[in-house]
């Protein structure tokens, strides 16, 4: 595996963590965490670029912000998956591209 790729796993992991510790905090709501990690893939998914990006592409801009989504909402269940297991739910719940309907 690419070094870079494992680097970007710890990150998330890290940036999980802290999101967690703002809302354990009372600084965030994690409501307030989740709708900002929804507008930063709006907003990813709504660069000038995406026109010619291909549906894999436009999956992989916005991957950090599902990811750490998905993470947010598992530790509200008291839960911390593993990475692999956060990136396995990122594909099964992603959105369907609308050239794919």
């Amino acid at each position: 595996m690419n070094t870079a790729n494992l680097q970007l796993e710890g990150l998330y992991l890290a940036i999980a963590a802290i999101n967690n510790a703002l809302v354990e905090k009372g600084i965030l709501t994690r409501d307030e965490v989740g709708l900002a990690l929804r507008r930063a893939e709006q907003t990813a998914l709504g660069d000038y670029r995406n026109e010619s990006l291909s549906g894999a592409e436009q999956d992989a801009v916005a991957f950090a912000p599902r990811l750490l989504f998905l993470a947010n909402n598992s530790a509200a269940d008291g839960q911390t998956p593993a990475f692999s297991e956060l990136a396995k739910l990122v594909g099964q719940t992603k959105p369907p591209h609308p050239d794919r309907l």
